[in-house]
């Protein structure tokens, strides 16, 4: 299926070639105008880019990643490092306290605040100890702009899964002393406090929404000045927290449903009423959530070259049980084996042209259908690198120039972009912030 670019930016467009064009079709005294040439744009962007200030609101994390021995001073090949970081151009990344949903028990709490724990620990030695000149925690966009103006990499904090806090709303405040601000009452099942998108695939909702202990949540967030992410609750949680909430919200990885029908995706509805709370919607440069269709016939293609490549070395392909059985040696060999094999296939697939890569067009055609929809002003910009994030042309932070040189490409202006890239996210933080300002005064 062919993705139409949304109507006014394809207008738009048209009509500044139709402006160039008619420029030079005067009389002979007017001014011969040219259009821009590639490489005059290229470095057009390359100055925008270079200007604005580029924040990514989703870069998961792996604490062994974070030690002396290892950590993202150095090249790893996680999508997120300094150098990466650097290279590309991408001033901040938020790193993300992600705890996955376990069991609504006292044993699952805590061992679900032992690991946020443990990543808010990781986060502050990255920042404090490994490198406090290269990169440093922000915690107001007064922060943001300092050390961005600094020449140094910004860090922030999210908390994905509020799952975390167990059933203690002190830890709340906790959070965010660490540096936490935002965080999502939700991730894949229902926890304590929401219900969440993936109810709709397996019928697994415990709350209708939100529950008692969510809506006492959503108030001491506004209280302490950490915007509510609703990128993983259900749509019900979500509407109810745009009804309860005193302050704007935001979403740190969606994109638009209406491109790509995920249920992680926002509809129509959820993108119109969070521009009527005045919040911002990031949206993520994940392959299935910006065209699942494309997404899914790539793998099916690499899936298909990768089994016959295998067969072609004389490697049964083996499931996850019949894996099981094998010794830990022949784990590890079929492991790389099939490594190779899907390199291979990949290769393949790219020369035959036959199943495209989702790429960065593709995802700045969310940014326009949502510019459209909602306005520009409610619309960010995220990756999930590490976290299964990533399309063709930023597949890692190194590649991040190309996002902004395909919005320069579709006619935004330099602070369109930085709009994009940072401003209107900020702007979400300082509401959240006045507001909890005004609420701890007793307004």
């Amino acid at each position: 299926m062919t993705t139409l670019r949304p109507l006014s930016r394809r207008l738009a467009l048209m009509a500044t070639l139709a402006t160039v064009a008619c420029a030079g079709a005067g009389d002979d005294a007017a001014p011969e105008a040219s259009a821009e040439s590639e490489e005059e744009m290229i470095a057009r962007a390359r100055e925008i880019h270079d200007r604005v200030i580029t924040l990514d609101t989703h870069d998961d994390i792996n604490t062994s990643n974070f030690t002396a021995e290892r950590n993202y001073t150095m090249d790893l090949p996680t999508q997120v490092t300094l150098p990466k970081l650097e290279a590309g151009g991408l001033d901040g990344p938020w790193f993300v306290v992600f705890t996955g949903q376990g069991p609504l028990d006292d044993e699952g709490y805590a061992a679900a605040y032992d690991n946020a724990m443990d990543k808010f620990t990781a986060i502050h030695r990255l920042v404090e100890e490994y490198a406090p000149d290269r990169i440093e925690l922000a915690l107001t966009s007064d922060d943001v702009r300092r050390i961005a103006g600094a020449g140094k990499l910004v860090a922030m904090i999210g908390v994905e899964n509020a799952y975390s806090l167990g059933l203690d709303l002190s830890r709340i405040e906790q959070f965010h002393e660490l540096g936490a601000r935002y965080m999502s009452l939700a991730h894949t099942g229902p926890s304590q406090f929401s219900d969440a998108h993936s109810g709709e695939q397996d019928g697994n909702f415990l709350h209708d929404g939100l529950s008692d202990l969510g809506r006492e949540a959503i108030a001491e967030m506004n209280r302490l000045g950490i915007m509510i992410d609703i990128s993983h609750p259900s749509k019900p949680s979500i509407m109810q927290t745009l009804e309860l909430t005193r302050a704007p919200v935001m979403a740190s990885h969606s994109s638009a449903r209406a491109l790509s029908d995920v249920s992680r995706n926002l509809d129509d509805e959820q993108l119109l009423a969070v521009a009527g709370n005045g919040g911002v919607v990031q949206t993520v440069a994940l392959r299935r959530f910006v065209n699942a269709e494309k997404a899914e016939a790539r793998q099916q293609a690499i899936g298909a070259q990768g089994r016959e490549i295998a067969a072609e070395m004389g490697v049964e392909v083996l499931d996850d049980d019949e894996l099981a059985d094998r010794s830990r040696m022949e784990q590890v060999a079929y492991a790389e084996t099939m490594t190779e094999a899907r390199r291979q296939a990949t290769e393949r697939v790219d020369e035959s042209g036959t199943a495209p890569d989702v790429d960065v067009a593709d995802f700045v055609d969310h940014i326009d259908y949502m510019v459209d929809l909602i306005g520009l002003e409610h619309v960010g910009i995220s990756s999930d690198f590490d976290g299964g994030g990533g399309v063709e042309g930023w597949d890692d932070a190194s590649e991040t120039f190309n996002v902004t040189l395909e919005l320069v490409r579709r006619g935004y202006s330099e602070e369109e972009i930085g709009m994009l890239w940072s401003g209107n996210l900020l702007r979400v933080l300082d509401e959240v912030q006045a507001i909890a300002m005004e609420i701890q005064a007793g307004g």
